[in-house]
């Protein structure tokens, strides 16, 4: 939300980031005090009385022009969507317009809310640039604009510098109460809180979460001949009863205690076709043997127990009276690993391994891509990639990168600084402090315009590095 346009980049390992960007016009104001009522020339938001002279309001689209751009915007997605098919990236295509989707509920809520307080909105767009396409209905103009990697709403007065027509002024953000501009400041933060509960419900109840179940999911191959496992006559699909008398839980637990039982034989009950087995496997050395189909190295350097299952999957849907207590300890879970993530990238350490990656380039000895263990930043190049192996994997790695996307961005947007919306939030609620019954205190934004240029220089700085990263260090497919 801003005055002029929002910024979408995205970030983080599977995360993006939010960011509002301001055009401030510096004047020489005094803001920096308490106001009763204004003084000559000034109005009580600090705009001058010559504020009149911005720029008159952009006429009236030509109906005409109008029906011309919006021919050519439909010829450019129907072509799209034409190649999207041809080319089988159809859930690839989909995942990034669901993530536009989600940019442009953002800028909903600050327009919904506005709207509600009485504040002017005078644009609603989709992307930057060059217009492609807008309507006005009343006092908003509403388009689309060339290049999608974001969207704005425009509110007068988001700052107290701004020069703003006399006539608008009452309407403008800045006029309003402190709880009016603090709902427009959170809206869009809260948007994202709300698609993530939404959509982590429609997966509990709808799609369904993947959930280990106690039976032989797969049996190994080695590369000498067969594994403990096939050599005993197990079988996957086989159904695991006990081992050794304790009665199956989890693989887990299974696996711990087979890898402390090398040589020594184990006693396994399973269920086939509704008889119960008694099978006994002596687990092998895993260091010393090499299973089919795995990466060269990927044995332990120690001696450990090694039979050659795996486990098996299937998916457990929720109730929809269980699936809010679900989503709702879900969302929790997942905002409380944001804040940690957050803190663990702008730490020193974390500080410190960005740079190390970003200086540092792949070696022969070690050519794997990063598999995300280091906090790291996602361009729009590695969300692409990121979408289309979520797509490629199902439904469920689709809904919970998109949670992700949502809990970051929310989180991310509230950081107290300018251009986020969580800086709109801090100036406000500082005015509010320092206000007294009957004298509003406003503050002069343009002692923060240093922070503020800070951190445009740092968002300019995270985007051309992770663009970097993600092109010559792209992620391992995490869906895998």
């Amino acid at each position: 939300m801003t005055d002029r346009s929002d910024t979408e980049a995205a970030t983080g390992g599977a995360t993006v980031a939010h960011a509002d960007s301001q055009t401030i016009e510096p004047q020489t104001i005094d803001n920096g005090r308490a106001n009763a009522e204004p003084t000559d020339g000034e109005h009580v938001g600090g705009a001058t009385a010559d504020a009149g002279e911005t720029k008159p309001p952009a006429p009236e689209p030509n109906p005409e022009e109008q029906r011309r751009a919006l021919t050519r915007l439909c010829l450019v997605l129907g072509a799209g969507a034409v190649i999207a098919v041809l080319t089988g990236v159809t859930r690839t295509v989909l995942v990034i317009l669901a993530f536009v989707a989600m940019i442009m509920i953002h800028e909903l809520g600050h327009f919904v809310t506005a709207k509600w307080a009485g504040m002017k909105v005078t644009e609603y767009f989709l992307g930057f640039g060059p217009r492609l396409w807008s309507v006005r209905k009343g006092e908003t103009e509403y388009g689309v604009k060339a290049i999608p990697l974001g969207g704005y709403v425009k509110i007068p007065g988001m700052v107290n510098v701004e020069k703003v027509d006399p006539a608008d002024e009452p309407r403008t953000y800045r006029q309003k109460p402190y709880w009016r501009r603090m709902s427009v400041a959170v809206a869009g933060s809260f948007t994202h809180f709300v698609m993530a509960f939404l959509l982590l419900y429609a997966l509990f109840v709808a799609v369904g979460m993947e959930k280990e179940v106690p039976r032989v999911g797969s049996v190994s191959e080695l590369e000498s001949g067969p594994s403990p496992a096939q050599a005993a006559g197990l079988r996957v699909g086989d159904k695991l009863v006990s081992y050794d008398g304790v009665a199956f839980t989890n693989f887990a637990k299974m696996a711990g205690y087979i890898r402390q039982r090398l040589g020594k034989p184990i006693d396994f009950v399973v269920e086939r076709e509704g008889r119960r087995l008694a099978l006994t496997i002596t687990p092998a050395d895993r260091s010393k043997v090499a299973v089919k189909g795995d990466p060269p190295g990927s044995s332990p350097s120690e001696a450990t127990g090694f039979v050659g299952i795996g486990p098996a999957f299937g998916v457990e849907k929720a109730g929809p009276i269980e699936g809010v207590a679900k989503s709702a300890a879900e969302l929790g879970r997942v905002t409380v690993e944001t804040v940690k993530g957050l803190g663990t990238i702008f730490s020193p350490s974390g500080a410190s391994s960005y740079g190390r990656q970003l200086v540092e380039r792949p070696s022969s000895s070690s050519p794997r891509p990063p598999d995300g263990t280091e906090p790291r930043f996602l361009s729009p190049l590695g969300f692409g990639r990121l979408a289309s192996q979520a797509a490629a994997a199902g439904w469920q790695e689709v809904l919970l990168l998109l949670v992700l996307i949502n809990v970051f961005v929310g989180m991310f947007n509230m950081v107290p600084l300018l251009p986020f919306d969580g800086g709109h939030v801090a100036i406000a609620t500082y005015e509010k402090l320092r206000s007294r019954r009957g004298r509003r205190y406003h503050a002069d934004v343009s002692k923060a315009m240093p922070v503020f240029y800070a951190v445009v220089v740092l968002l300019v700085f995270i985007a051309v590095s992770s663009l970097y990263l993600d092109a010559v260090q792209p992620f391992d497919n995490p869906f895998q």
